[in-house]
């Protein structure tokens, strides 16, 4: 038996000893180093600042005329006949849309690119007055983009999709009602 506990002690020996760190070698930065995100995981907060605006607008003006005449004439009457037709026909149409979105959101890195951009998505929901509100944003942050207090503004993020969306008293009160849109279907409006 104590032959057993000198080779387990010879065998312990042999492997290197473990070191202990209270701080994470993997994960640790300076107080002195740049804070910013830039790996898997790191979090950085979104200025979200979008405004739109589109317009579209359209006229039509189309005229057409056509006359025909005929006349007979002998020494004894004069026959003469006319017919004509014309038409005109102008339409116009326009169409406004326009949106605003401030906020700021925070978004987590999810992939960290070879060229060093990230790739970023966050969702944020807003509960107010039985009115609720979910925000998503995700794209591509470039690393220069990314300030020293850790944020970036919207319109310097790639491929952006930034989604609102609100469910609640005030968005059903926005619905139209089944007997309008059948009506409106049917073209009664």
């Amino acid at each position: 038996m104590a032959v057993c506990l000198i080779g387990a002690t010879q065998g312990a020996q042999a492997t290197e000893p473990v070191r202990q760190t209270l701080v994470d070698i993997e994960n640790y930065r300076p107080l002195i180093a740049d804070h910013r995100a830039f790996r898997v995981g790191d979090v950085l907060t979104v200025y979200v600042s979008e405004a739109t605006r589109a317009k579209s607008q359209a006229a039509t003006d189309a005229s057409s005329q056509l006359a025909l005449g005929a006349s007979l004439s002998s020494p004894s009457t004069d026959y003469s006949a006319k017919a004509g037709l014309s038409g005109s026909n102008g339409a116009g149409a326009q169409t406004t849309r326009s949106g605003e979105l401030r906020t700021q959101i925070s978004v987590q890195v999810v992939d960290a690119r070879p060229d060093g951009t990230l790739a970023v998505e966050g969702a944020q929901t807003l509960l107010v007055n039985r009115e609720r509100q979910h925000i998503r944003l995700r794209g591509l942050v470039r690393p220069q983009d990314i300030a020293a207090d850790n944020t970036v503004w919207s319109h310097r993020i790639a491929n952006a999709e930034i989604e609102l969306d609100g469910v609640g008293d005030v968005s059903a009160s926005q619905r139209q009602s089944l007997i309008y849109r059948t009506l409106k279907w049917l073209r009664l409006l």
